[in-house]
């Protein structure tokens, strides 16, 4: 027990050496020294809380706010010294926030302790004592070996054993994983691969030794001892042998594994990342607000102090007649006294501050979400994808970018690769109806076929065929089940038999093209691979594959030919093979390779090696020593790797198109004409990066193009940075756009970032080529982290775009063909690049205009609310009486005046979303935080105060001593007030605050719909039968009834309601007049919009759609010869010659 203490505590980790030692089904040695490895069960936990710890826990949590702790501090100070008021007026909003907090967050922890009990109570089967055992995943231990069918997922990290397969090899999918939906081949030992059974298994003695528990998915080092027959044999192990949890087994009938890491310990636990808690703009405003607004309560309330003592240094108000004071009164120390005076002024003015401003914040997030989900033009019906919020924190974000960092592959392109030329011995072919044809000759050869294909011609085919990892898919899956060979049969197979399934679309791209020129891959069996050169099969045996790796650029495959020769295959970018060839047409290949990138082609070289037998054996030993090594694995294969892949022979390079996305021109024209820079960051060779970003509208034609590429040393790029910044100065006129590759990059944020900024920031569309991962995400924070801190958002499709998404302000993820994590780690994710446009221009609008009024109509009714409790001070020689009554200070904020403003800030439109998107110049009116600039909101602040002057005073003013009219008629004199009380002076203030600055929001909303009309109307309604009620009747748990008839008295009185009416046109007509004046004689960008937000364009002309009565007529007068309306929403337009008329769909 005490060592499970130590444990949670983290003083005693399971786990301590770098590696862990897995005996298989737990045969531990017999002797006595051997102290087991404490390891993690299988359990998953993605929950935050227990039952135990539930209210501790989430009571801490929602106190780090600064709201909540300041509101917990002040309900604690009116329980223990006299204040003005009951400590349920701070008490009970404050339980109301942080109860509503915690049920929303305790219900959706329960969601995830019933989804965890649902995979931790799943049955599976487990070899125990030499039987086949039934179990709950939660029951695996590190060493159990595992039995898993086909279709089932893995539930724990196996290193996989043996499988159904005479060769021990399985298919897996790790859609769940990564999103990538091919299947992919897992490997077992040789030595393990023949126990096929549970005796053979409860008979294998094997030890896995493997590093410590980490959470990159394609990474794992180990190796595997067997025992046979007295002799220890040692394989390596690496990620080809180990299957992850939630993967699925896929074209297999079942496999034996042992687990090597369970539960919160497996790879896929490990991904459950917590993102970095991103705020946004309008969050840090807030909070400053809020700093500000603590400021004027601590002056109200020192000031208020400071008067009561200057007040009563006269005797006759320091201890008057009718309030002598007590013995210990006198004696008490006045530091103290002065301390208790300011806490009781602090805890009278403290709802200055609004508590139910953060859950009203979060409710408007949680529920604004949804509209991006539910929005159909964000709906992709090919893919039948829609937009996902994953971050609802930062909605409004979307309305203050300033910079998009876009992926290009996938992102701005459909990542749908096409072959169309490629460069063999020197020669240009393109491939013309199946056939390759050389440049400059046709398909119409005189014989009716094109050359025939030989020596190198057909050895590059052969490369392309054979360099690769795409894996087959068969109609009858199970035709490869045991090692039979499918071709058997009479001229093999047919071809409609099988699909290619590759992780890269390039890849899938060239293997189709070689198939349907003739050298068509075939089969892929365990360590052989089969292709059909123009119908003749040919066996290859694969020895090794030199996976792809970001840092290379290359992938190779060593293969042993049908007459044993031994070759190596390499294809990878231009620059990591190009410098490694000592023969071939090196030149001319390097200018087809630029001449296929200009044209915006992928590009890709192809080059081979062919080893000696004594070679071949000098390699076979080093990559057998890298990879069985468990240290520094990764830098010894990387050694390997360099020393293989060198002396190669060029075989040519390959041409692959990659389709531009539907609308991507015209998004990057709208956000350009929002005032928002794009930032094109890709891994392509700059000459391909330029023809896309030319064809797609990021560089325009008569854009100036400046180059910062292949720069060797620092001061060479420095110099660099300054021709190009005395360019752009020198020319004023024309715009440039900048083009940066990953090497001169790196150059430029080591020593120059100010120079380089400085050149980026006067450029209109700036393109990074050649970019590895970590870079784009250095770029983003070198932007976000300059002086302007301007708001940042990435938008990528790949898991190479994660750590952008991720630094950005904004993630924005692409749902496309190169799997789900850019999805998962984005905030927001969405089918297609040109969706942006909307998600930004609309939403990213309408959002931001809601949640900035939101936060300025919080502060301005605070101040309404409290700023005449501070005033009432003055005439009640700072006594501390409220001028409310308590149940009216708690419902202020929660019932009276909660719901418009929550209804405002989810429907609210200040612009037709049509016109929004129209006219992306709009956006710029939003630009910088400009609705919660400082100037706005000492607008807001002042108009606060000045409406409850004009409260206080009006009410003093019209119903103070000269009022003697009462509603029956009744003359009083001015010495019998019986009517015109404390309270009532207090309630008629509140009702004429409540009415006030419900209208003013009203006066605000622009589009009104049946909700707010309910919520507006029916708030100043409920507050009034609601204090019918709370006056009229004599409530027994009330310890006073000071309100008693109070409300009833004063609704009797016509000088209330002309007080009433008088005070609230004096408070919202100078309102109504500002609107007018600014509207006719200095009206916005966007205000002029709102005159034009019913007006549809057809063709060049303009039509104002008010009625549909009055459109009817207004679009007669063009020349069409019928308007036949269809409903309210659409309209059909007939032309005179009776072609078909044209439907608007936005009327």
């Amino acid at each position: 027990m005490l060592r499970w203490i130590r444990q949670q505590l983290g003083f005693d980790p399971p786990h301590q050496s770098e590696t862990r030692t897995v005996y298989v089904e737990n045969r531990f040695p017999q002797h006595g020294h051997y102290i087991p490895q404490r390891f993690a069960d299988n359990r998953i936990i993605s929950s935050k809380y227990t039952v135990w710890n539930f209210v501790p826990k989430n009571l801490f949590e929602q106190f780090r706010r600064i709201a909540n702790f300041y509101f917990l501090i002040i309900f604690l100070v009116q329980l223990m010294i006299d204040t003005p008021t009951s400590p349920v007026t701070s008490g009970l909003p404050l339980f109301f926030v942080i109860t509503v907090t915690a049920i929303k967050q305790g219900y959706e922890d329960w969601l995830r302790h019933k989804a965890d009990n649902e995979v931790n109570g799943a049955p599976v089967f487990v070899v125990r004592s030499g039987s086949l055992v039934q179990t709950r995943s939660k029951n695996i231990r590190v060493g159990d070996i595992v039995r898993v069918a086909k279709d089932e997922t893995f539930p724990a990290d196996l290193v996989l054993l043996s499988s159904d397969r005479a060769d021990g090899t399985c298919h897996v999918t790790t859609a769940s994983l990564d999103g990538e939906t091919n299947l992919k081949t897992h490997y077992s030992v040789a030595e393990t691969s023949v126990c096929q059974s549970v005796s053979q298994m409860e008979a294998l003695q094997a030890v896995v030794e493997c590093q410590q528990p980490e959470a990159d998915l394609y990474r794992f080092v180990g190796r595997m001892t067997v025992t046979q027959h007295g002799e220890e044999i040692v394989r390596p192990l690496g990620p080809e042998n180990l299957l992850l949890r939630g993967a699925r087994l896929k074209n297999t009938k079942e496999i034996y594994g042992v687990a090597v890491y369970t539960g919160m310990e497996s790879k896929m636990a490990l991904n459950y990342k917590c993102k970095s808690q991103k705020r946004s703009a309008v969050e840090k405003s807030m909070n400053t607000f809020l700093i500000i607004y603590l400021g004027i309560l601590l002056f109200e309330a020192v000031l208020s102090t400071i008067l009561k003592y200057a007040w009563q240094a006269e005797e006759k108000w320091d201890e008057p007649f009718y309030n002598q004071k007590t013995e210990q009164e006198r004696n008490s120390s006045p530091i103290l006294k002065f301390i208790s005076d300011f806490l009781a002024f602090l805890v009278l003015y403290n709802f200055i501050i609004p508590i139910s401003l953060y859950v009203t914040v979060e409710m408007q997030k949680f529920l604004g979400s949804f509209f991006i989900g539910w929005d159909l033009d964000l709906y992709h019906e090919e893919s039948d994808q829609k937009a996902q919020v994953n971050t609802s924190d930062l909605n409004e974000e979307l309305g203050q970018v300033e910079y998009v960092f876009t992926d290009k592959t996938g992102t701005l392109t459909e990542n749908e690769m096409q072959f169309r030329e490629c460069s063999i011995n020197g020669t240009k072919y393109r491939e013309v109806n199946g056939k390759l044809v050389p440049e400059g000759m046709t398909d119409d050869s005189p014989d009716g076929s094109t050359p025939h294909l030989i020596g190198e011609e057909l050895l590059f085919l052969k490369a392309v065929s054979l360099c690769h990892t795409v894996q087959i898919s068969y109609d009858q899956p199970d035709c490869l089940v045991g090692g039979g060979d499918p071709f058997s049969h009479a001229n093999g197979f047919s071809s409609n038999h099988m699909e290619y399934y590759a992780s890269s679309p390039d890849e899938k791209a060239l293997v189709e093209a070689a198939k349907r020129i003739g050298v068509a891959f075939t089969c892929s069996s365990g360590d052989t691979m089969e292709i059909k050169t123009f119908g003749k099969s040919e066996k290859y045996k694969l020895l090794h594959v030199l996976e792809f790796d970001a840092d290379r650029r290359r992938m190779s495959v060593i293969l042993q030919t049908p007459s044993g020769g031994k070759v190596l295959f390499t294809k990878g970018a231009e620059s990591a093979i190009l410098p490694f060839t000592t023969s071939g047409e090196i030149e001319k290949t390097r200018l087809h390779v630029d001449e296929f990138a200009l044209k915006g082609l992928r590009t890709l070289v192809v080059a081979c090696r062919h080893f000696s037998p004594e070679e071949y054996i000098d390699v076979d030993r080093r990559l057998n020593a890298a990879r069985t090594a468990l240290q520094q694995r990764e830098e010894r294969l990387q050694e390997a790797f360099s020393y293989i892949e060198r002396d190669l022979q060029l075989l040519g390079a390959t041409g692959v198109e990659d389709k531009l996305q539907d609308k991507v021109q015209e998004t990057i024209e709208a956000l350009r004409l929002a005032g928002i820079k794009v930032w094109v960051l890709t891994g392509d060779k700059h000459e391909t990066a330029v023809s896309v970003s030319l064809s797609c509208g990021h560089f325009h034609r008569t854009m100036n193009i400046l180059e910062l590429l292949q720069q060797r040393s620092d001061n060479e790029c420095a110099e660099q940075l300054r021709r190009l910044a005395r360019r752009i100065k020198e020319d004023h006129v024309i715009q440039h756009g900048l083009v940066v590759d990953g090497a001169s990059l790196s150059l430029a944020l080591r020593e120059h970032e100010k120079l380089f900024m400085e050149v980026c920031k006067n450029c209109s569309a700036v393109l990074c080529c050649r970019m590895a991962p970590l870079q784009k995400a250095k770029v983003v924070r070198l932007l976000k982290t300059s002086p302007e801190k301007p708001i940042t958002l990435a938008i990528g499709d790949g898991a190479n775009d994660v750590s952008m998404i991720q630094e950005a302000h904004v993630g924005i993820g692409i749902m496309g063909k190169e799997g789900r994590q850019a999805v998962r780690n984005s905030d927001y994710a969405i089918a297609r690049f040109k969706f942006l446009a909307k998600l930004l221009l609309v939403h990213g609008h309408f959002y931001y205009i809601r949640i900035a009024t939101l936060v300025q109509y919080f502060f301005y009714k605070n101040v309404c609310f409290i700023t005449p409790q501070f005033l009432y001070q003055f005439f009640c020689l700072f006594s501390q009486q409220t001028l409310y009554d308590s149940v009216y200070l708690t419902l202020y904020n929660i019932c009276f005046t909660s719901l418009p403003i929550l209804v405002y800030s989810l429907f609210e439109q200040l612009v037709h979303p049509h016109i929004l998107q129209n006219k992306p110049g709009l956006y710029r009116d939003i630009s910088k935080n400009s609705m919660l600039s400082f100037r706005t909101f000492l607008y807001w602040t002042l108009l606060g105060f000045c409406h409850a002057f004009v409260f206080f005073f009006g009410s003093y003013i019209l119903m103070g001593e000269d009022t003697t009219l009462m509603g029956n008629g009744q003359i009083l004199r001015a010495n019998r007030q019986l009517m015109f009380g404390n309270w009532t002076f207090g309630t008629l203030v509140f009702t004429v605050m409540v009415i006030t600055v419900t209208l003013k929001l009203a006066l605000e909303t622009q589009f009104w719909t049946w909700m707010n009309h309910f919520v507006t109307w029916g708030s100043i309604a409920f507050y009034f039968i609601f204090s019918l009620f709370y006056g009229g009747i004599i409530w027994p748990f009330l310890h006073t009834q000071d309100m008693y008839f109070v409300f009833v008295q004063l609704l009797s009185s016509g000088s209330a309601w002309f007080a009433i009416i008088i005070i609230v046109i004096t408070c919202l007509f100078p309102d109504v007049v500002k609107k007018v004046f600014y509207r006719h004689l200095q009206p916005t960008s966007t205000q002029k919009s709102q005159m034009y937000s019913n007006r549809v364009a057809i063709g060049d002309d303009f039509i104002a759609l008010q009625p549909l009565s009055r459109a009817k007529s207004q679009l007669g007068k063009i020349r069409w010869k019928r308007v036949r309306v269809q409903s309210a929403q659409n309209m059909t337009l007939l032309k005179p010659s009776g072609a078909q008329g044209r439907t608007i769909g936005t009327c």
